[in-house]
C-alpha cells in the first residue's frame, strides 16, 4: 500500500470511529485483558461513537468455555484480549468469524502472522513474556533470595511463598505449562511441576491476580505476565521483576469476532477502534504495560523491553490446539493436581 492510500485509510478508519449522531446499537463483548482496559476502552467506545458496550471480564479459559456453551445461539459479538491460545482453540473448533482488517500493515508482524495462522479469525492484539515478580520487602523480612531462574523458584526456601495460576481457567497458567514443556521437554518439565507444586500457596482462577498479590504483600512470589508486575512497580509498590534466565514462554493476545453475532457492523467498529493507535495506546492509560499490535504510534515508555528476554521458540500452532490443551491439562491435572502440598 503507498504512503498516500495508507494515510487515507487511516482517515477513513478515524471518521469511522468519530462521534456519530444518533448512532445507536449495542455491542456485547468478553474482555480478558485487565480490568482496568475493559472498562477503559468500553467507555472511549461509547464516548466516541454512541454504541454502547455490554461488556463482562473473563478469564480466556472461561470465555472460551462460554463460547462453547453459547454455540448454538451465540450471544457475544467480540472477544478481545488475553492470551491467544484459546483463541486459536476457538477458531480450531469454529467459533470464530474471518475478518481480515485493511491496516494490516500498521501492525507487527507476529501480529500478522496470527491472522494468517487462523485463516483470519484472530488477530495478534498485544505481547508480553512470562516471569517472575516479586515483592522486596517481604523477601527481605523473610530473607529470601530474589528468583533469577526457573531452577530456584522449586527450592524448598520458597515453600508456600509461590502463586501462580490455575491452567484449566487461566489462559496464563497454561502458557507457562506449555512453554515449559517446549522448554524442558514434557516429562521433565511434568517432573519440574510436580517440585513447583509443593511451593504453590495457592492456583488462582485468573492469571492477573498474582500481580496485586504480590504487590500488596499477600504472597511473596508470583509467576504471570512480567507487564503486570510492572504496572505496580510504576506505582511505587515495592515489586522487582526478572524473566527466567532459561528462557520463557510469552504470549500474543487475541482478538477476534464471534461466529453468528448479531451485530456484526458493531462489532467490527470496536475491533477496529481497539487496534486503532487511539484504542492500543488506552492499555499503557489504564496501567497494562503489554507491548501494542500497532506500530504507527510511540508506545508508553514504561512498557517493558523484550531485548533483553530469552524467549523459546513458541508453537502457538501446536499449543493452540483444542486437543493438546486438553491433553496437557488432563495430564496435569492427574498428577500435579492431586498431590498433596
Amino acid at each position: 500500500m503507498t504512503l498516500v492510500l495508507r494515510r487515507l485509510a487511516l482517515c477513513l478508519v478515524s471518521l469511522s470511529l468519530g462521534p456519530a449522531w444518533g448512532q445507536s446499537g449495542t455491542v456485547n463483548a468478553i474482555c480478558s485483558t485487565d480490568q482496568s482496559w475493559c472498562e477503559m476502552a468500553a467507555n472511549e467506545f461509547q464516548k466516541a461513537t454512541g454504541i454502547r458496550v455490554l461488556q463482562t471480564r473473563k478469564p480466556t479459559g472461561e470465555a472460551l468455555a462460554q463460547l462453547r456453551a453459547e454455540a448454538a445461539n451465540p450471544k457475544t459479538d467480540l472477544w478481545w484480549g488475553g492470551t491467544g491460545d484459546p483463541f486459536l482453540q476457538a477458531a480450531e473448533v469454529g467459533l470464530l468469524e474471518a475478518y481480515r482488517p485493511t491496516y494490516l500493515d500498521d501492525l507487527h508482524g507476529w501480529s500478522v502472522r496470527q491472522y494468517a495462522m487462523t485463516q483470519n479469525r484472530v488477530g495478534g492484539f498485544y505481547t508480553s513474556a512470562i516471569g517472575f515478580g516479586w515483592n522486596t520487602e517481604l523477601l527481605k523480612k523473610k530473607k529470601l533470595p530474589a528468583p533469577q531462574c526457573w531452577s530456584d523458584v522449586i527450592k524448598p526456601v520458597y515453600k508456600g511463598e509461590i502463586e501462580i495460576s490455575h491452567p484449566a481457567s487461566s489462559g496464563t497458567a497454561y502458557t507457562i505449562l506449555a512453554g515449559l514443556v517446549q522448554l524442558m521437554g514434557e516429562d521433565a518439565a511434568f517432573e519440574y511441576l510436580k517440585a513447583l507444586h509443593k511451593n504453590v500457596t495457592q492456583y488462582t482462577r485468573s492469571g492477573t491476580a498474582q500481580a496485586p498479590n504480590v504487590a500488596k504483600g499477600e504472597v511473596a512470589v508470583g509467576i504471570s505476565f512480567i507487564f503486570g508486575f510492572d504496572g505496580w512497580r510504576h506505582n511505587k509498590y515495592p515489586v522487582a521483576t526478572t524473566a527466567p534466565c532459561e528462557g520463557t514462554s510469552y504470549e500474543i493476545g487475541g482478538i477476534a469476532l464471534i461466529k453468528g453475532t448479531r451485530n456484526l457492523d458493531h462489532a467490527k467498529r470496536y475491533y477496529d477502534f481497539l487496534m486503532s493507535p487511539q484504542g492500543q495506546a488506552i492499555g499503557a492509560k489504564a496501567g497494562s504495560f503489554q507491548t501494542p499490535a500497532n506500530k504507527t504510534f510511540k508506545p508508553d515508555p514504561r512498557i517493558p523491553a523484550m531485548d533483553s528476554v530469552r524467549l523459546i521458540k513458541y508453537d502457538f500452532e501446536k499449543y493452540g490446539k483444542a486437543a493438546e490443551r486438553r491433553r496437557l491439562l488432563e495430564r496435569w491435572t492427574r498428577e500435579v493436581e492431586s498431590l498433596p502440598r
